[in-house]
Order: structure tokens, then sequence, then C-alpha cells
């Protein structure tokens, strides 16, 4: 029997990769102004930080996350993968500052342009990972975070959480399937790629919609696929509301034969992993419980967290990673 599933509420997180916690956290707070709302490990690798940075207290659909690899080699750009992760701001006269502080902080940016109607600023962190801020003015949809009132950046500047990520893909009819037919997304629309002569790219959504509700979807025909390293995402999460309704989209998956990994218990949030037909990683994860479970919101990020499970390890888990002092996490 066929359940009936809740849309999608939007991105949850973006997970990459970093070969260097100590430049990615001093990026990432200092320079971006995020909070660093979680220091802990890869549940799949101990042996590896797994860093979140967020709006003030980690909402769900704010969170950037970092996998510490630090021999990873820097990767190689190609299709199939996510290939740019846009973060939102509160609106056009924000991507101006924002570009000004770029400027200032020595940050490689391009040009605003304008993508699906809204002010973009492209950019790259030191490792290469590709970003974009996105404008949030005139958007409808999706309600935002709320940035850090001491991070390094005027709240009225902050990141305000995920705004749309995109798919740069080979065989996008594949893609849309999974997103129209399996996880509920519609088209909204399109855009000019930034290439000229490449097809336009695609405005799908979710949910209330809006700029922390989409996917955009990039053709790319002739390229090679992606290989992975530092500067690249790992996975993408998209939102669920709850470990029940999770737990109904394991049987769905199941129901329709797409592989999966099933439940998977990861203590600030549940989640359920699978491949999109041109390979990249989706998530699917629960709005809570959320950060707050082994911290109190002041301290967020001061010191290293573990789940209940790993708490037995942590001397051996604390002997294996290289110390990463984030007691300055305070602007």
């Amino acid at each position: 029997m066929t359940v009936t599933l809740l849309p999608l509420k939007g991105q949850h997180h973006v997970s990459a990769i970093t070969a260097n916690a100590r430049g990615n956290y001093d990026f990432y707070t200092k320079t971006l102004g995020m909070r660093l709302v979680k220091k802990t490990v890869n549940q799949d690798d101990t042996s590896v930080y797994h860093l979140f940075y967020a709006d003030e207290r980690g909402n769900p659909g704010t969170d950037l996350t970092f996998f510490e690899i630090p021999r990873a080699a820097p990767f190689a750009p190609g299709a199939n993968a996510v290939t740019t992760t846009m973060l939102r701001v509160r609106n056009d006269e924000t991507i101006r500052y924002w570009k000004e502080r770029f400027e200032r902080f020595g940050v490689e940016h391009d040009d605003v342009d304008r993508r699906s109607g809204r002010a973009v600023l492209a950019f790259r962190d030191p490792e290469g990972q590709r970003l974009a801020l996105v404008s949030d003015e005139g958007n409808e949809g999706v309600d935002a975070g709320t940035p850090w009132d001491k991070s390094t950046v005027p709240v009225e500047h902050g990141i305000r959480g995920l705004g749309p990520v995109e798919l740069s893909v080979s065989r996008p009819e594949q893609t849309e399937l999974v997103l129209t037919q399996v996880m509920g997304y519609r088209r909204k629309g399109t855009y000019p790629a930034a290439e000229a002569g490449r097809p336009d790219v695609v405005v799908y959504e979710t949910g209330e919609g809006g700029t922390g509700a989409e996917v955009h979807l990039v053709h790319l025909p002739d390229a090679p696929r992606e290989r992975s390293g530092r500067g690249a995402v790992h996975h993408v999460a998209y939102r669920v509301e709850n470990e029940e309704e999770l737990r109904k989209w394991v049987t769905r998956l199941n129901e329709i034969g797409l592989p999966n990994s099933g439940f998977v218990e990861r203590y600030y949030f549940k989640s359920l992993y699978f491949r999109e037909p041109n390979g990249i990683l989706f998530e699917l994860a629960t709005d809570g419980p959320g950060f707050e479970g082994d911290e109190p919101y002041e301290r967020l990020g001061e010191r290293l967290s573990l789940p209940p499970y790993f708490e037995a390890q942590r001397e051996r888990i604390e002997a294996g990673l290289k110390p990463l002092d984030t007691s300055d996490v305070r602007a």
C-alpha cells in the first residue's frame, strides 16, 4: 500500500569536504560570520571532524557542514555533482555589502549577476568551494534563519541559511524524474545558463517554495564526472518534518525499489540516504531534535561533542584528532 507523504520542506543542510579544519573554521566564522554550532565527528569515520556552521542555533535549513579529510586531493570539477551552494542574505543592499567585504578580505568572487530573478554574488572559499550569496529581496516561501548577534558580521547583513542548490548533471531527465515523481518537487521555471550555448537552467521547488526550497538543475552533456576532493560537496540533505515522516520515506523508497540506507540515527537529526540516477548523494533529514541536547545555546561549538553512543570512546576519538581550538568562537 502506498504511503501518504507530506511535501519536503526545502534544504536541510549541505555537507562538503575540507582538508584544513583550522582554515575552514577561520573562514566560515570570521570572514563569513556564520556560527559554529557543533564540533563533532563524522559518525561513519570518527577519525574525521564534522563541523556545522549555521545561523544562531543551527535551525533546520541553515547548516553548511564540513568533513575534514586532511589528505584529500583538490576536487576536479565536472558533471553529476552539487556545483554551487547558495546562502541566503536579506536583500540586494546586503549583496553590495558582501561584495565590498570580499574585496576587503581578498575573497575570490565574481560580479553580481541575477539568477531566476534574484541578485546573486558567486564566490569561492580558500579551497575552491563553489558558493554564492543570494538575495531574499521580494522572496516568498520558506522562512529564513536568524543570524547570530555575536557574529563578526552585522546581524542585518548576516547569512540567513541555505538558498538554492545547483546540481549539474549529464542526464537531467533522470534527475528530474526523481525530483518530481519521487520527491514531490514541481517545475517552477528556467533562466539562462552562465555559458552561452548551454541549455537553460531549470528551477524546481518544494513545499512553501522560495529561495530555501529550490533546486537548480544544470545540464552538462559533455563534461566528465566530477572527481571529489577538498572543495567539493559530499551530499545535500532535504528537510522532513519528523521521525514518523522519515520512516514513511523509507517505506516509500523501498516500495519503488530505490536503493537506500534505511533509517539512520544521527542524534542531532534522523536520516535516510540514497543516490539519484546521476550519482549525486541525497539525504532526507528530520528537523529535530537539534543541537542543544548536549550543549547549551550559549556554548554551542566550543567543545568536541559526541553523540551518547560514542561517549565511551571519547578518549580514543580525541587522541586521533588534531586539536582544533574553537574557544574563540565568539566574535
